[in-house]
């Protein structure tokens, strides 16, 4: 693995796991119909997080491309969770944005 990428790694890690607790809350809300585009891309960031973390361990080629598309989901999961008031939607959409950041750090 580049070294380069440890922290990016480290970042994007704990994003994957607030999209899945978000995700997994939005499910127990009262109102899932209300959640649905938040549940939706917790579960396309988590999906893009682990393969950008996979990505980076192997060596991949297309690590930048792939960061690129990371810190693209990361943002617009970060907007939508940032439209919601659960604690767990306000952790996720500060999660998602730190991951967002990271991932564009590491390809400047």
């Amino acid at each position: 693995m580049n070294t380069k990428y440890a922290e990016t790694l480290k970042v994007i890690t704990e994003c994957l796991e607030d999209c899945n607790t978000c995700f997994d809350a939005c499910l127990k809300e009262e109102d899932v119909e209300m959640m649905a585009e938040c549940i939706r891309l917790d579960r396309e960031c988590a999906d893009v997080c682990a393969f950008t973390a996979q990505a980076i361990t192997r060596n991949s080629p297309f690590t930048k491309e792939i960061l690129e598309l990371c810190a693209t989901v990361c943002e617009r999961c970060a907007e939508e969770c940032g439209k919601h008031e659960a604690d767990h939607c306000k952790r996720c959409a500060e999660s998602c944005r730190k991951g967002a950041e990271a991932c564009r750090q590491a390809v400047a």
